[in-house]
């Protein structure tokens, strides 16, 4: 009989370490929900611990045997919990932030990780199939930490902490005078009209060979920056999670956090042709300003953005890997 082995190199994606000092904390997104972080917070640990779950990730097997654990709730707006674990047995508090369940996502390579392995916290650099760039918080990482490989297209679910969100400046516009960006812009949708709607393969040969039939065509062109969709991370380093996004609402729903009010909003804030949208769900506090954005209404947003990678929410991906 004869046994074949097929040898794979799995590596794991790059990762940079950040000491306690270089590592920002979850103070401010506790700010976010509450002024009394000494006492509120301690209240509300104690109180998950009475109904926490144990996710999962994509680890099918998670285990109290490991050095640490991770607490969840079934709830949308909830809290996740680290402990360092001994044989079996809480030792000690590692860390805990608050986090929302997103139900939109999208298909990403983790490129990067930076990590503190004290408190278990970790930012992804995410590369979309388009090629976007996205950097997220890990909700996940105590339990995925060992199983993240290179190069493997993985199904990331997104969400966010708003700290300020409000409608944007309808008033935010500029005016295109240049007359081969002009010529450029008219064709393109033109062409793209006169197709149904689809993009031909030879585009930029038919923008070449476009020309004007009137005077108007040319006229410059209007750009109302209040209805675009844009997503600007943070330029420092463990810290580009923390991110500024506009974009247009498409859901809204109200939800609660231990008790307070939360508005969540399914935003979309990168919408680029042929490209799969980037949605993210949005949690604000409910205020009069939070509760005046309707769907529909473009929005702009300081915002902590968060990845949680399920095992679940891979089966059509591994399926046509697979195949």
């Amino acid at each position: 009989m004869t046994i074949n082995y097929q040898y794979k190199n799995v590596q794991s994606p790059i990762k940079i370490t950040l000491s306690d000092e270089q590592t920002a904390g979850h103070a401010d997104h506790w700010r976010i929900l509450t002024e009394n972080i000494s006492q509120d917070v301690p209240e509300w640990l104690q109180q998950m611990i009475e109904q926490a779950t144990l996710p999962k990730g994509l680890n099918p097997n998670v285990s109290t045997q490991d050095s640490c654990l991770l607490l969840s709730e079934e709830q949308p707006c909830h809290i996740k919990q680290v402990l360092a674990m001994k044989e079996g047995k809480p030792e000690c508090f590692i860390n805990a932030y608050p986090c929302i369940d997103g139900p939109y996502g999208l298909t990403c390579t983790i490129e990067r990780m930076v990590v503190n392995d004290n408190t278990q916290d970790a930012v992804l650099r995410l590369r979309s199939a388009d090629g976007s760039t996205i950097y997220a918080f890990d909700q996940l990482y105590t339990a995925n930490r060992h199983l993240y490989q290179q190069n493997t297209p993985y199904f990331v679910n997104f969400s966010a902490w708003a700290y300020e969100i409000a409608i944007s400046q309808q008033d935010e516009v500029i005016l295109v005078e240049d007359q081969e960006a002009i010529r450029y812009h008219r064709a393109f949708n033109d062409i793209v009209a006169a197709n149904d709607g689809q993009v031909p393969d030879d585009i930029q040969e038919q923008i070449k060979d476009w020309q004007p039939e009137t005077k108007e065509q040319m006229a410059p062109v209007e750009i109302n920056l209040g209805h675009m969709c844009a997503y600007l991370f943070g330029d420092t380093l463990g810290q580009e999670d923390e991110a500024w996004c506009q974009g247009q609402v498409l859901g809204k729903q109200d939800s609660t956090f231990n008790g307070k009010p939360i508005i969540l909003f399914d935003v979309v804030i990168l919408r680029e042709q042929d490209a799969t949208p980037f949605v993210v769900r949005i949690g604000a506090v409910s205020t009069a300003d939070t509760q005046a954005i309707e769907v529909n209404d473009y929005i702009q947003a300081n915002i902590w953005l968060q990845a949680a990678i399920y095992k679940e929410n891979q089966t059509s991906q591994e399926q046509s890997q697979a195949s």
